[in-house]
């Protein structure tokens, strides 16, 4: 049998990623330059930073407040359900600023957990581990991994798993993230378990985003921005170079109920086919396979794949209440960011 040959390169031309610029650490060898490349750890999503300024956020502030006015005026595309959900938090007249302030806040926590637990009492830090997705970057450009400490053979033996987590899952851990999972690079179902009991754990425990009912997921912000372009222009009459729909760009989900339902940021979806007896699930489309294994726990440890049996969990994230039983014997702590 003739093994499948991959062309890696045809007279014709292939078209492959350009990553954009890139910083020089070091040279290895002739043939290994090492490159500072960025890193957005899957499955989690922190508040943003985009606003930079204490100032440019109280502008975010006024735009997401106008914003609250044009909905209540049925300017803005955005359905009633949606609609009652966020006013609240746009309305405030802070939204912009309490995002920069927990953006900030969740980026000191990483980088002083990242600093803590690299070191060694020996004061020579450790290697960082690092677990790819099956589709390596994203749109910006950035590696799309699970990122832990490196641990040797004998310390994963000696450590146990819940003390040797991912950077990942410390984020949703502390209440720093939301889980924010994404097709095609989702979790296995005991990892998927393990990140949903967290989130909903910070969560009720108030912990770092949670602690105020108006904040706006990083996802949520992130919408209302271009929600906010879009029916900016819609009310001055500008022409849009984009549909006025198109500030949905991912459909959040029931994770394991059968039938799943999607719940939008913008209204319920059909019906998702089932993904043989697993969960299911869809993003812009239902997804076929459940292939894709990462590691969210702790580093270098292999997965059974199972479907989910009594202890089915459901996350509804665009309400942020989590349902979540008593787990069936075998989703118990593994590995999965």
């Amino acid at each position: 049998m003739i093994e499948p040959v991959q062309i890696f390169w045809a007279p014709a031309g292939a078209s492959m990623p350009a990553l954009g610029a890139r910083a020089l650490v070091d040279v290895t060898d002739g043939d290994t330059p090492n490159l500072r490349m960025p890193v957005r750890m899957l499955s989690v999503d922190t508040p943003e930073v985009t606003a930079r300024t204490a100032q440019r956020a109280s502008v975010i502030d006024q735009e997401f407040k106008q914003l609250g006015q044009w909905i209540r005026q049925g300017k803005a595309p955005i359905d009633a359900g949606l609609a009652e959900f966020l006013l609240p938090k746009l309305e405030t007249g802070r939204a912009g600023s309490l995002q920069l302030e927990q953006g900030q806040a969740a980026s000191a926590f990483g980088k002083q957990n990242i600093t803590t637990r690299l070191a060694r009492p020996s004061g020579r830090p450790r290697a960082i581990f690092i677990r790819v997705a099956d589709s390596p970057f994203d749109n910006n450009n950035r590696l799309l991994a699970y990122v832990a400490p490196d641990y040797s053979e004998k310390e994963r033996r000696e450590i146990p798993k819940q003390q040797r987590p991912t950077f990942n899952l410390d984020l949703v851990t502390s209440g720093w993230a939301a889980q924010f999972v994404i097709y095609p690079s989702i979790p296995g179902v005991e990892d998927l378990t393990l990140l949903i009991q967290a989130a909903a754990d910070a969560r009720m425990a108030g912990a770092g985003i949670w602690a105020s009912a108006e904040t706006l997921l990083a996802y949520e912000y992130r919408a209302m921005e271009k929600l906010f372009r879009i029916t900016d222009q819609k009310v001055n009459n500008q022409p849009l170079n984009v549909n006025e729909r198109s500030w949905r760009e991912r459909f959040c989900v029931h994770a394991y109920s059968r039938p799943a339902r999607t719940r939008g940021l913008l209204r319920y979806r059909p019906r998702i086919p089932a993904m043989g007896s697993g969960p299911r699930t869809s993003t812009k489309r239902s997804v076929g396979s459940t292939s894709h294994q990462h590691h969210v726990l702790s580093a270098r440890t292999r997965h059974r794949r199972r479907a989910p049996r009594s202890g089915d969990h459901r996350l509804d994230m665009r309400n942020r209440r989590y349902s979540v039983p008593r787990p069936s014997a075998h989703l118990h702590d593994r590995a999965c960011d």
